[in-house]
């Protein structure tokens, strides 16, 4: 077994995106930080501390938003550099620390089990009030804490290869 601080120092950069994204998406719904870190030897790995929020599309929205975020920067990252790779044979160290990257960030794509807490709460009482968006977070909510499981037996290094290295191969094969 390999330990998660050694996991995660070789991965910062997903840590890094994944707490920027939570912070991205207080940002944008108005929600007030009282504190950030985006990287430390320790757990958890990094935090955004911010108000309590009572709106579910915006708890969701601060919740799921690493899920968002981080697939999408790991696809952007690694799909420019997968084609060449893949048809031309094009390797270089860029391509390569690219490719880092973006599995990287991919890896770091799940929201923590605190996340997954937060949206399972914010649901029951949500679910009350008719929100279609809550009624589906339940599945989410058990998604996401079947994948913090799955960390163990490296489900989301599994998920970050899948989209970035998994997805470009399929669409050169559809295209």
């Amino acid at each position: 077994m390999i330990p998660g601080t050694l996991i995660a120092l070789l991965t910062f950069p997903g840590v890094i995106i994944h707490e920027a994204a939570h912070l991205l998406f207080c940002r944008l719904r108005g929600v007030a930080v009282f504190d950030a870190c985006f990287l430390r030897v320790g757990n958890p790995l990094g935090y955004v501390v911010h108000e309590k929020v009572t709106d579910f599309v915006t708890l969701w929205l601060v919740s799921a938003g690493p899920f968002l975020v981080n697939s999408a920067v790991c696809i952007l990252l690694c799909l420019p550099v997968s084609v060449p790779m893949k048809i031309f044979g094009h390797t270089d160290l860029l391509s390569y620390v690219l490719l880092w990257l973006g599995l990287s960030i991919g890896m770091h794509a799940f929201p923590s089990t605190g996340d997954a807490n937060n949206i399972w709460v914010a649901a029951k009482a949500a679910v009350h009030r008719g929100n279609i968006l809550a009624i589906l977070s339940f599945p989410l909510a058990v998604i996401i804490y079947a994948a913090n499981i799955g960390r163990i037996f490296w489900l989301d290094y599994a998920y970050g290869a899948a989209i970035g290295l998994g997805l470009p191969q399929l669409l050169l094969k559809l295209g």
